[in-house]
């Protein structure tokens, strides 16, 4: 965890804060502050998965990318098939 932190205000939905405090007594957070703090790198984390799922998702549209892709597919084919036989010969 960072040592570096600074100290802020929220305002949160009882339920929530609620809810916390009961994850806190349980033991699944040392405190509210690293409930929250695990909370928000969680949520940080779902939002850079999804943009990277949508760099991937544009990826299997773009037709310029998909042609180098199959081109460079082509040109490793031969070293693979070698590769898979070599693997092959050695079980």
């Amino acid at each position: 965890m960072d040592n570096h932190t600074i100290r802020t205000t929220l305002t949160l939905p009882v339920e929530l804060l609620e809810a916390t405090d009961r994850a806190v007594s349980e033991g699944k957070a040392k405190s509210r502050n690293q409930f929250v703090a695990r909370a928000i790198r969680n949520e940080l984390a779902t939002q850079k998965r999804a943009e990277i799922d949508a760099e991937f998702a544009k990826m299997a549209n773009d037709t310029e990318y998909q042609s180098e892709a199959e081109k460079i597919n082509q040109e490793f084919a031969q070293s693979d098939w070698e590769a898979l036989q070599l693997g092959e010969s050695q079980k």
